[in-house]
């Protein structure tokens, strides 16, 4: 079995998609340094190239006017137990252009490895990208992530992103993404993430609302379960008439979890508006009590309960 095969294997008993089949779904796969398949469409250019040991310059565009039908898929991954990988990112969504990325990140075997994201992100007027990053780890809590964002929207465009782990333990997670919108642009940023035994995650997602009627909202929910610890800062600023946002964290912790919430709202303006709610606890009783009397046990009720809450 070659790399390609390992990669895409190891990806789908993770619970990934068979997607790299298809001829009209665009795909690209890298495992560390090296590029193991790339497979484009049409108003799609994915280019990749090693920089250096570790490191890939990756560049995706989408031509002016082109909507790509099928979700791109974009698997990165480290097969072996040790091991760094490094992604340069450039993305460029041209006018009028509109695209759905799945990037998968694939570590099973992780004992350490560390996996580094470095984007700069520009959406061009009335674009959109939607971009869901989904990340398979393995139990040992090997794995550690540093990922980095510089997001520019035109005026009109939409940005969607959604982190979510999927599986395994986080190890150490440590991301920042940063926008900004101009006119009538909208941006969601959300993320999902559970952690255990000695998990560390520190999340920054900032967005500023720099023109008129410019949208934003920041959704954070995490669940951090025995001596696992959560930083989250949410920043949203207003600067422009009719802009609006929304800061919404929600952290729930069992055991000896430690959580934090930094929500930072700043508005600029006199017609611009921006609200927050931050909340940080236990698993809530009631429901708790609920799903106890319907025969689970505290621990599976618990559980329950935060799946549902990642899942919001």
């Amino acid at each position: 079995m070659n790399d390609y095969e390992m990669m895409v294997d190891a990806y789908k008993e993770a619970g990934g998609e068979d997607v790299f089949s298809d001829s009209d779904t665009a795909h690209m796969v890298l495992e560390q340094d090296k590029v193991l398949g790339k497979h484009e469409v049409e108003g799609l250019i994915m280019e990749a190239e090693k920089i250096d040991d570790n490191t890939v310059d990756v560049k995706l565009r989408v031509k002016e006017g082109y909507k790509i039908k099928n979700p791109v898929h974009m698997c990165f991954g480290v097969l072996p137990r040790e091991g760094l990988q490094k992604i340069i990112m450039d993305v460029e969504i041209e006018k009028d252009a509109e695209i759905k990325v799945m990037s998968d990140c694939v570590f099973p075997n992780a004992t350490k490895v560390k996996h580094v994201m470095e984007a700069d992100i520009h959406l061009a007027e009335n674009s959109k990208y939607e971009y869901e990053e989904n990340h398979f780890h393995g139990d040992t809590g090997g794995v550690e992530v540093i990922a980095k964002a510089d997001i520019i929207m035109d005026e009109g465009s939409e940005l969607f992103t959604l982190f979510t782990l999927r599986k395994g333990r986080v190890g150490k997670i440590d991301f920042d993404y940063e926008s900004e919108l101009a006119a009538n642009t909208k941006v969601e940023m959300l993320t999902r993430i559970s952690g255990y035994e000695d998990d560390k995650v520190k999340i920054r997602e900032a967005a500023h609302l720099n023109g008129y009627n410019a949208r934003g909202l920041l959704d954070s929910k995490i669940a951090m379960v025995d001596e696992a610890q959560a930083e989250v800062y949410n920043e949203l600023t207003a600067s422009a008439p009719e802009a609006k946002g929304h800061v919404d964290c929600t952290e729930i912790i069992k055991n000896n979890a430690v959580a934090r919430a930094i929500p930072i709202v700043e508005v600029k303006h006199p017609e611009a508006k921006v609200t927050h709610e931050a909340a940080i606890g236990s698993v809530d009783s009631d429901q708790l009590q609920t799903l106890m009397a319907r025969g689970l046990d505290e621990e599976e009720a618990s559980d329950l309960i935060i799946q549902g809450l990642l899942k919001g």
